[in-house]
């Protein structure tokens, strides 16, 4: 199974969730709008705290097949979804997926990918306390869960429901491949 990741400058929750889906034998695929290396932070469950990282891309979103993908996975933060989100090459991605019908997954502001692609009307579903009225505008039932499940979206909060949204991730993807 091969799941794409959307992320730039200013990403949290990527690396704790590419690193769960590699440890299930998912290939991960990380587009950016630039090869260049990504600044972002990483969560430390264990002492609740954020701290600086930096990954290289594997592609740059003009080179994305979504044929090739059988999710999106789409990393939180504020500044990464707020920048994608006003990128056209993002936001047709996001767009492909959700038209294919394969699973998107978005934690914390990621959400608002999904409002910019018109995808959360009718949707249930939860993200930073902060885009929660976005959500809603956007015509979702907005819900204050660690992970909500609504058709082929997944959606998550904060960095601390990192655990149970790459489960969700991990399960969906494993139930498509059952198929």
């Amino acid at each position: 199974m091969r799941v794409l990741m959307l992320a730039t400058n200013g990403f949290a929750e990527l690396l704790e969730s590419r690193h769960a889906l590699l440890e299930a034998g998912i290939e991960v695929t990380l587009a950016s709008i630039t090869k260049e290396s990504i600044q972002g932070v990483v969560y430390d469950d264990t002492s609740r705290s954020m701290s600086r990282t930096s990954v290289i891309p594997d592609v740059v979103l003009s080179e994305v097949d979504i044929s090739k993908f059988d999710a999106l996975v789409l990393p939180g933060g504020v500044a990464s979804p707020d920048t994608l989100r006003m990128t056209p090459e993002a936001i047709d991605i996001v767009r492909g997926f959700v038209r294919e019908g394969k699973w998107v997954a978005a934690i914390c502001h990621a959400p608002w990918l999904l409002v910019e692609a018109g995808a959360m009307a009718g949707r249930r579903a939860t993200g930073w306390y902060s885009i929660r009225t976005d959500l809603a505008n956007a015509g979702a039932t907005v819900v204050d869960e660690e992970v909500v499940v609504d058709g082929h979206f997944i959606t998550s909060r904060m960095p601390s429901d990192i655990p149970a949204f790459s489960r969700a991730v991990v399960d969906a993807v494993g139930e498509r491949l059952q198929r």
